[in-house]
C-alpha cells in the first residue's frame, strides 16, 4: 500500500514551508551517514498533509526508500495487541481486574526479587496477583533481558531471553519460562517496560481460541485493509524490506546488523505480541486513523469510542507519571509529565518534556527508531520509520514533534 499527500497543508492548518523543514532536517541524518533512509507521514483531520521518503532502505543493495517499504516495527506491535485484548474485553470475555493465572496458570504462583545477586537472588511471595490491567500498563513486575539495569534483567538473559527469545520457544513456553523468574517489583507498585504485552498476546490466544496471527488477520488487519502487515517477509517481498542498522561506536555512522535483520525473513517460533510485526507506512497509517476516529475506519469498527477514550487515559496508580513510577533504564519515552494508558504512553503535561504536544496525546515506538503519535485535540497523527537500533541513539522523535507542531499556524 502506498501513501501520498491528500490535501494542501494550508487547508488543514499547516504552513507548507514550515512542513518542508521536516525533510530538510532529517535529510541531514542520511547525508552524514547516521541513517540509511527514512519515511515520514503527517496527517490532520484525516487528511495526509505531508508524506516523504529519503535515502536508502538498504544501503548495501542500493535500494531507495519507497512508499511501500517494509519496516520492522518492533514495539509498535504493542498497541495493536492492546487493541486486540480490548476487543475481547468489549465482548465481556474478561474483566481488567481478573487474575491472568485464570488463563495462564503458570503466572499464579510468582515471586518477587527482594535482594541478592543474579547467582543468589532472594525472593519473596507476590502480595498481589498479576491482573490483566497490569499487563496493559506494564505494571506487572515483568521485565526485558536487554534492559540490563537490574538483577532480574540478568536472570532473563541467563535464561536466554535478551532482545530475542530462544529458538524453538513459542508464546506458551515463554510465558512458562517468565513465570519461573522473579518479578522485578510487586504487581501494581511500579512501572517497568517488559514482556507484558507478549503475555497479553498469549492471553488473546487462550481467550479467543485462535493463534495471535489468526486473530490479527481476521479481526484487525482484514477489516482495516492492512494488507502489508505480517510477521515475516516471504522471498517475493524480500527486496522491499529495509535493512537493519546500529550506530558505529566511534564514527556514529549506521552499520548493518545483518544477522538480526535476517530474522525477519523466516517464520518466527514465537508470534510476539510485544514486538513481532513488520508493516508499511500505509498500513500503520490506517491503524492510527482508526484510533483517531475512536475505533472506526471506513465502516469497520474495532472498538467503541468510549473504549478508546478509556484506553488513552493515564492508568498508572495514583495518577502518577512515568518519572515517579519507572524502574529506570528506559529510553523509549520521555518520563516527566507522561502517564501510561492501556497500551500507550499518554501526555499529561507537555511542559516538563520541553517538547510541544497536547494533553491527551498518546504514542509509542519501536526499538529500531520507528514511532507514531495520535493527538486527538489537534486531530494529528504522525509516523516515523527508519531502522536504527536502539531507538535512543538519536533524538528523532522529539525533533519530529518540534517540527510538526511549529508548522501549525491556524
Amino acid at each position: 500500500m502506498t501513501i501520498e499527500r491528500t490535501v494542501d497543508p494550508e487547508y488543514v492548518g499547516f504552513d507548507s514551508g514550515r512542513l518542508a523543514r521536516i525533510d530538510k532536517h532529517f535529510a541531514r541524518y542520511v547525508d552524514d551517514g547516521r541513517l540509511a533512509g527514512w519515511q515520514i507521514v503527517v496527517t490532520r483531520r484525516g487528511e495526509i498533509a505531508h508524506s516523504s521518503t529519503y535515502g536508502l532502505r538498504d544501503r548495501e543493495a542500493e535500494r531507495p526508500v519507497t512508499p511501500d517499504t517494509l519496516w520492522r516495527i518492533y514495539s509498535m506491535t504493542k498497541p495493536i495487541t492492546s487493541v486486540a485484548a480490548m476487543m475481547l474485553w468489549e465482548e465481556g470475555r474478561f474483566q481488567l481486574t481478573d487474575e491472568v493465572s485464570r488463563w495462564i496458570p503458570a503466572l499464579g504462583d510468582v515471586r518477587v526479587y527482594d535482594k541478592g545477586s543474579a547467582l543468589r537472588p532472594f525472593t519473596v511471595p507476590a502480595v498481589e496477583p498479576i491482573r490483566i490491567w497490569h499487563l496493559l500498563t506494564h505494571t506487572a513486575g515483568l521485565t526485558y533481558g536487554f534492559m540490563q539495569t537490574s538483577v532480574v534483567d540478568a536472570l532473563y538473559r541467563a535464561a536466554g531471553y535478551d532482545l530475542y527469545t530462544p529458538a524453538g520457544v513459542d508464546a506458551a513456553g515463554a510465558c512458562d519460562a517468565w513465570a519461573r523468574l522473579p518479578l522485578l517489583f510487586q504487581p501494581g507498585s511500579a512501572w517497568g517496560y517488559s514482556v507484558a504485552t507478549d503475555v497479553l498476546g498469549r492471553l488473546v490466544e487462550v481467550v479467543s481460541g485462535q493463534s495471535l496471527d489468526e486473530f490479527f488477520a481476521e479481526r484487525i488487519f482484514g477489516p482495516l485493509g492492512m494488507t502489508d502487515t505480517r510477521w515475516w517477509v516471504e522471498e517475493s517481498d524480500r527486496s522491499r524490506l529495509a535493512a537493519l542498522y546500529s550506530a558505529h561506536p566511534v564514527t556514529g555512522g549506521a552499520v548493518p546488523l545483518a544477522e538480526a535483520g535476517a530474522r525477519a525473513l523466516a517464520e518466527p517460533d514465537l508470534i510476539s505480541g510485544g514486538g513481532g510485526l513488520i508493516s508499511t507506512a500505509g498500513d500503520y497509517h490506517r491503524f492510527t486513523q482508526m484510533l483517531l476516529r475512536e475505533g472506526e475506519l471506513d465502516g469497520a469498527r474495532l472498538l467503541g469510542s468510549r473504549t478508546v477514550r478509556f484506553m488513552t487515559r493515564n492508568h498508572l496508580p495514583g495518577g502518577r507519571d512515568l518519572a515517579q513510577l519507572s524502574t529506570g533504564g528506559f529510553a523509549e519515552s520521555i518520563l516527566d509529565g507522561v502517564g501510561f494508558g492501556l497500551g500507550f504512553a499518554v501526555v499529561q503535561d507537555p511542559v516538563p518534556s520541553r517538547v510541544p504536544s497536547s494533553v491527551g496525546e498518546y504514542y509509542w515506538g519501536g526499538v529500531a527508531s520507528t514511532a507514531f503519535w495520535v493527538d486527538p485535540k489537534e486531530e494529528i497523527t504522525a509516523l516515523l520509520f527508519t531502522q536504527l537500533v536502539p531507538s535512543s541513539t538519536h533524538p528523532l522523535r522529539p525533533e519530529l514533534r518540534q517540527l510538526v507542531y511549529s508548522a501549525l499556524v491556524d
